[in-house]
């Protein structure tokens, strides 16, 4: 129905009405629409936009089962989130989730990155496994460096995982893997100030204030299973410590409190990986995490705008929106 207040003559409605049909219904091209009216292109458009603010046409969007874009929208508004993406997962699994998160995460990695872009990836992330696994390779070469942001060396069992990673991922993409040789927490500072003054270990090191995509996991304070096997992790007493101290959750082993606030214990000094305030200043910073145990600390990421770019399920975004 024209609203009240339209200031269109009788012919001008029914032309924009025409035009309308024969583009919209009918599926007529502007060009093609203009040849059989006799009006120009330009004309055909300006009455098509007409017809949208006379409310002659309307647009509707049909949401399909099972997208839950207002959940993004919302999570965007309340965080000033770049973009989320919020998959369905009726299994509250943590193997569930992960795989539909490491699936939506290789679909936007593929369709977003640009060239030469110098990417960060966590190491020992059971959900960038699940991305990397789930990739395609790019039909061109990207020329982008593919750094680990956070030590890859572990447990021989396990350290294949945070090896795989970083260098499918490069393969994928046709870049170059730059590997960070040392492991995400050292035994003690003397022995990490030791790490990190090697030649390889710098390599890497050198290009975390560059990173212009970085892709995390976010951690709670229990670490993953897959973190555990690395034997990258703290003690149950540093991590009663840290818990005391206010932290919830970590990304690359660097804890935050409930506001996403660095919580900076002596255990800090050990961890080898890029550093919160460094992670700032990549101009994407994606997060892949989901699940009940992981909410507190995503929650907390988010409130600290640690990441800004977020893929997660739908009952964790519920949540979150809340």
């Amino acid at each position: 129905m024209v609203t009240a207040r339209s200031t269109a003559t009788q012919e001008e409605l029914r032309l924009m009405t025409r035009v309308a049909y024969l583009y919209h219904t009918r599926g007529l091209k502007q060009s093609q629409i203009a040849q059989q009216l006799d009006l120009s292109q330009a004309t055909v458009s300006r009455v098509l936009r007409r017809a949208e603010s006379e409310r002659i046409v309307k647009t509707s969007v049909n949401i399909p089962t099972d997208i839950h874009t207002d959940l993004e929208d919302a999570l965007c508004r309340k965080y000033g989130l770049k973009s989320a993406i919020v998959v369905h997962c009726d299994d509250d699994s943590d193997d569930a989730i992960v795989h539909h998160i490491g699936s939506a995460a290789a679909f936007y990695v593929e369709r977003t990155l640009h060239p030469n872009e110098v990417v960060g990836l966590s190491s020992w992330s059971a959900s960038l496994l699940a991305m990397v696994n789930a990739m395609h390779p790019t039909p061109k070469g990207s020329n982008a460096k593919v750094v680990q942001i956070l030590g890859g060396v572990g447990q021989p069992s396990a350290e294949m995982y945070a090896t795989r990673i970083t260098e499918r991922f490069a393969t994928l993409v046709q870049g170059e893997p730059v590997y960070l040789p040392a492991p995400g927490v050292a035994s003690s500072e003397e022995v990490r100030n030791q790490l990190i003054a090697d030649v390889y270990v710098r390599e890497a090191l050198d290009l975390f204030d560059r990173v212009s995509l970085a892709i995390v996991g976010i951690g709670s304070i229990e670490p993953s299973k897959l973190l555990v096997s690395s034997g990258n992790v703290f003690t149950s007493e540093e991590l009663n410590a840290l818990e005391a101290a206010g932290a919830v959750g970590d990304i690359c082993l660097r804890f935050f409190d409930a506001d996403g606030r660095p919580v900076a214990l002596p255990l800090d000094k050990r961890v080898v990986s890029m550093r919160l305030e460094q992670l700032a200043k990549a101009q994407r910073v994606l997060g892949l995490a989901g699940g009940k145990r992981k909410s507190t600390a995503i929650c907390a990421a988010l409130r600290g705008k640690l990441v800004n770019v977020l893929i997660t399920d739908h009952k964790t975004a519920a949540t979150l929106a809340d």
